[in-house]
């Protein structure tokens, strides 16, 4: 069976409606809890410890790591959050988005929510041509939910039979017998990649696709999942080119912590993949092999994150003064200002940023709304 041109645009349609569904759905939970989600950011980042705290909180709710990070990125170059209370937001936004990778293991490989795909459109459409903004944005999520979970089934189905195709298979195992040299290869693969999809919750699905259907181990599924990681830094780089220095350097707090995190679990690879898979098969149970890799690829994730918060929340100062070091302060005093917005709207930002520095604070929270808004305004996901 050889798999033609036709079956690969059928994959790639299939990712395509992945990537969709992600993004109505994130914009649709971002819009609907828009305001509330701005007053918790400005309101609960008083400490490193409440800060990661929201960036959870957050992350798994609007599903998108990417889309935190730039908003944070965002307040911190409007000079409304410090680099300090940022870094501990971006720390939990890296927990936060492990949930996405546990809710496609466990709804995409335990349950077929791709056969409730249609009926979920039928609610959804009422909703989404109401008047009521608030409804149309839950109808947005409704949508988005049912175009992720039909794009996972999609993939699942076109993704190439490699028992069918030995030619492939000889060719995947080329670059898998290498030992830790194809650990290595595939953190490449795995940070190339999401920088291009620009999707870390893409790159985990496909991954997930990848070990259940036997293409690669576990150990290189986890791999690819600590590349994901550094790639998924690349967008909150990019929204910070053109950034004030602290904005960027907020950014920048993000691809330290990530790359940090990837090297120390490297150096203990081995233990670590052990202790994931003796978790979900002895202590979990999952008799079924393909929800078993998904669960332990789910599980290597959440503990890479969660362990790297947990060491690195300590050092919050230090990775301050890193990024400081790396990008100095430029000679010429920076004004604080938002990316995308120029002219008289400029003027009457900085103007409500003073109002609220001098204690109007009803103004501030003007302007703090315009920075969410702003940084909303664009589709960031991961």
């Amino acid at each position: 069976m050889e798999y033609s041109f036709y079956d690969f645009l059928k994959l790639l349609g299939s990712l395509a409606l992945f990537l969709y569904g992600m993004k109505i759905m994130s914009e649709g939970l971002q819009k609907f809890a828009g305001d509330r989600l701005r007053k918790i950011l400005t309101a609960m980042t008083t400490n490193r410890v409440t800060g990661v705290l929201t960036g959870v909180l957050i992350t798994a709710l609007i599903q998108s790591s990417s889309a935190t990070t730039v908003m944070v990125v965002s307040f911190v170059n409007a000079g409304l959050l410090t680099l300090s209370q940022s870094i501990g937001v971006i720390m939990g936004a890296n927990i936060g988005t492990t949930v996405t990778a546990w809710i496609i293991s466990a709804l995409g490989f335990k349950v077929d929510i791709a056969a409730m795909a249609l009926p979920l459109l039928a609610v959804g459409v009422p909703l989404l041509f109401s008047g009521k903004s608030n409804r149309k944005s839950i109808g947005e999520f409704i949508f988005g939910f049912s175009f992720l979970f039909m794009g996972l089934s999609l993939l699942k189905t076109n993704a190439p039979d490699l028992s069918r195709n030995p030619e492939m298979l000889s060719f995947v195992q080329n670059y898998t017998d290498m030992g830790f040299g194809s650990v290595i290869l595939f953190v490449v693969i795995g940070t190339v990649l999401t920088m291009i999809v620009q999707a870390s919750a893409a790159t985990m699905a496909i991954t997930l696709i990848m070990c259940a259907n036997g293409w690669i181990s576990f150990e290189l599924g986890a791999a690819l999942v600590l590349g994901e990681n550094i790639g998924t830094t690349i967008t909150a780089n990019l929204a910070a080119l053109t950034a004030n220095t602290q904005a960027r350097r907020a950014a920048l707090a993000h691809l330290v912590f990530n790359v940090f995190g990837v090297i120390w679990v490297l150096c203990l690879f081995k233990p670590v993949t052990m202790g994931v898979s003796w978790f979900v098969e002895d202590i979990m149970k999952t008799a079924d092999p393909a929800v078993a890799v998904s669960f332990k690829l789910s599980a290597f994730h959440t503990t890479f994150n969660i362990c790297n918060v947990l060491i690195l929340i300590w050092f919050v100062k230090l990775i301050e003064k890193t990024v400081c070091k790396i990008i100095p302060q430029r000679e010429q005093d920076e004004e604080y200002r938002l990316r995308f917005i120029t002219g008289w709207y400029c003027f009457l930002l900085r103007a409500f940023y003073i109002a609220g520095t001098q204690g109007n604070q009803s103004l501030c929270r003007a302007y703090s709304s315009y920075v969410w808004h702003g940084a909303g305004s664009a589709s960031y996901h991961e």
